[in-house]
């Protein structure tokens, strides 16, 4: 096998792409628990991608004229509509509203309430005030300072009134050479609006992401809450210093939850460690929360003031796909493209990606347009923590959805001048630069110098004692032809006869091994197959089983743990079909065994403290997830939020040890003496 310094990050950052795209809710769907007899050989090959598809989900539009000429028959039929959009999509100014920065709020005798109202907002100057829910009255919630090992007891009161404050629609897709592409034009555009989306109760569920807490806390999915109740959760804060972060986990509807303004507020984990390092604080640590939206125009079109929800639909019979939502404008702090004053020397930014599905390659500009030199934006912490040293970044910071940086920057360097935080992937929407930075001309006396060690109380992981511990296995299907699941394995013997068969994935590890792995659930509904021993330690392998290089990358995210990067390495998996069934429907599985390519190496980041990975596709990724003594059940799902709610989301138990020895067998008595029923709860 070759090693190849290139990283799935590296990818994403040079290719052309442009989006990431689901089904919904046309195809025929999978059974699950499949067994290795049911479904049998392929009755049939499933037809390829259309070409429309095929440009929808990644492929650069310039190589499918016939998909383009498709497309752009639709983009003539919309007419005046279009161009209007396209108009308004430059009519706001950038960097003239200052960066909001939110209020910090601590606990008072280990309680804390912070209430969900509705509230009128101003996104950017030139716009009317917008109709929001939100976490205490700003489009960006408050953010919350804990110390850690002091519990926290938040009451998040439901006072939200009114009705959804955020349209949807459903819009056609189209192209129109010399126009922004429909995702990044504001506006209807003559979509169908949707009437079960207007008719939503304010119904949220408040998930604190990256808390390492019992399951009682977590914000389960289906526990949401009406108005005139509340959820109450107490949070332990058992961790090492981190930036978590809030926001809304109500099932079925996160994706359109978060555009109401529950999207996100920072929550600061304190320490002693951290404290120690003298890092920039106070009015020198800005959070920074990016997400994009979208904005709704009259008939006129001008702007109302109001976000939209624009679900851009690609319609090849029989299946309709549904591409996750991106939008033209990005927000930091919940205003469009804004501007920070600085003073001339060293800064921390506390980053977070809380979009539906943009990515972000953020780097940091001059005048000129020139990258600051690494030694001059250094990355201190990510996810979970701070990192062990600091890690110049020369090839700029990357944030999928819900990762976060910890960075530091030197402003000393450009007094006086003026410097953009940029998104240099190939599509960042209407406008790349996404802050300016307005430095000060007063020279600071003294000087700062970034601390050689960071976290010493962090422990890489010591691999030579995770070669008995217990292996999940979790793969993500492609996005045709029926929606992108999330399969959770379990290794089992080769098969006998002709493949490929349902639910069957066969692959070389990196020792040239052939396993054999069969699918034992995929939608959310199904029983629970991973029960983890409290206090244990455990490799999750994620394997993306997408062909698309161009595909938009799956943030794959546990609940109630902190894990470190072991491995990522390349496939080829065009071994991997789907087929009808004989009995009707979609079966997949591998024809042959998915061939290792090569080894791609791990950022810095991605060796330290995360609690959400990027999963490339066509990668195989492996993770060493410790597990507090905090039982309950929790979740690990794709944090692209479409994905997440379109059941890319399954359930997990954490129990004692002596719980799980003591769980009934098939017969449903209590098992022998030192016998267990380890492998009804997943403990193969």
């Amino acid at each position: 096998m070759t090693t190849s310094s290139t990283s799935g990050r590296d990818l994403l950052g040079r290719r052309g792409f442009l989006v990431g795209v689901g089904t919904a809710g046309t195809g025929a769907a999978l059974g699950t628990g499949v067994l290795l007899t049911r479904g049998g050989p392929a009755a049939g090959p499933v037809p390829p991608r259309p070409a429309l598809m095929t440009a929808a989900l990644g492929t650069p539009l310039a190589t499918l004229p016939h998909a383009v000429e498709q497309a752009r028959a639709a983009g003539n039929r919309a007419g005046g509509a279009a161009g209007r959009a396209a108009a308004a999509a430059t009519a706001l100014r950038p960097f003239v509203d200052r960066l909001p920065v939110p209020p910090v709020l601590r606990g008072r005798d280990g309680a804390l309430t912070v209430s969900l109202r509705t509230a009128s907002v101003r996104l950017h100057r030139d716009l009317p005030a917008t109709r929001l829910w939100t976490y205490e009255g700003s489009h960006l919630g408050p953010t919350i300072e804990a110390r850690s090992g002091s519990r926290l007891r938040v009451a998040w009161e439901n006072d939200l009134t009114g009705a959804f404050p955020v349209p949807a629609v459903r819009v056609p897709f189209s192209y129109e050479e010399g126009r922004p592409l429909m995702w990044d034009r504001p506006g209807r555009e003559g979509g169908t609006p949707r009437e079960d989306v207007a008719a939503l109760p304010p119904w949220t569920a408040v998930h604190l992401h990256g808390a390492v807490t019992g399951g009682g806390n977590d914000g389960w999915a289906e526990n949401a809450v009406l108005p005139a109740d509340a959820q109450l959760s107490e949070y332990r804060n058992q961790q090492r210093a981190s930036g978590l972060w809030y926001h809304d986990h109500a099932m079925h509807i996160t994706h359109l939850n978060v555009m109401t303004g529950l999207a996100a507020g920072q929550y600061l984990v304190r320490d002693d460690e951290e404290a120690g390092l003298r890092l920039p604080r106070g009015e020198r640590e800005l959070p920074l929360v990016l997400f994009d939206r979208n904005l709704d125009l009259d008939a006129d079109g001008g702007f109302t003031g109001g976000l939209l929800y624009k679900g851009i639909v690609v319609v090849d019979d029989p299946y309709e796909l549904v591409r996750p939502f991106t939008g033209p404008f990005t927000l930091v702090n919940g205003k469009i493209w804004p501007y920070q004053e600085v003073d001339a020397g060293w800064y921390r930014l506390r980053l977070l990606n809380a979009s539906n599905n943009r990515p972000y390659l953020l780097k940091l500009l001059d005048e000129e347009g020139r990258q600051v030199p690494p030694e001059a934006f250094v990355q201190i912490g990510t996810d979970a923590g701070l990192l062990p040293a600091p890690a110049p970044l020369k090839d700029g910071v990357s944030l999928t959805p819900a990762e976060r940086a910890d960075v530091l920057v030197d402003f000393s360097r450009y007094r006086g001048q003026r410097l953009r935080l940029a998104n240099t992937l190939p599509e960042p929407g209407i406008r790349a630069e996404v802050l300016e930075f307005r430095v000060g001309s007063r020279a600071e006396g003294g000087g700062y110098s970034v601390p050689g060690r960071l976290a010493r109380s962090f422990r890489p992981v010591d691999r030579g004692k995770l070669a008995g511990t217990r292996e999940r296995m979790v793969m993500v299907t492609p996005v045709y032809p029926k929606d992108p699941e999330l399969w959770e394995m379990e290794e089992t013997e080769a098969p006998q006869g002709e493949l490929p068969i349902d639910g069957i994935v066969q692959f070389e590890d990196a020792l040239g091994r052939v396993r054999t792995f069969r699918r034992v659930s995929s939608t959310y509904d199904d029983p629970v197959a991973f029960t983890v021993p409290a206090g244990s330690t455990e490799r999750w392998t994620f394997l993306s089983l997408e062909q698309s290089e161009g595909s938009y990358p799956h943030p794959m995210h546990l609940h109630a743990t902190a894990f470190q990067g072991l491995s990522r390495d390349l496939y080829d998996v065009s071994t991997f079909t789907f087929f009808e069934r004989e009995g009707g429907g979609y079966g997949a599985g591998t024809s042959a065994p998915l061939r290792r390519k090569a080894a791609r190496a791990l950022t810095p980041a991605e060796k330290g403290p995360k609690d959400t990975i990027a999963l490339y596709p066509a990668e195989m990724i492996t993770v060493a997830a410790e597990f507090q003594d905090v039982p309950g059940r929790f979740m690990h799902h794709c944090h692209i939020y479409e994905h997440e709610d379109m059941m890319m989301m399954r359930p997990f138990v954490v129990q004692p040890r002596q719980v799980i020895a003591l769980a009934p067998h098939g017969a449903h008595g209590t098992p022998p003496s030192g016998g267990t029923s380890a492998a009804r709860h997943g403990q193969h």
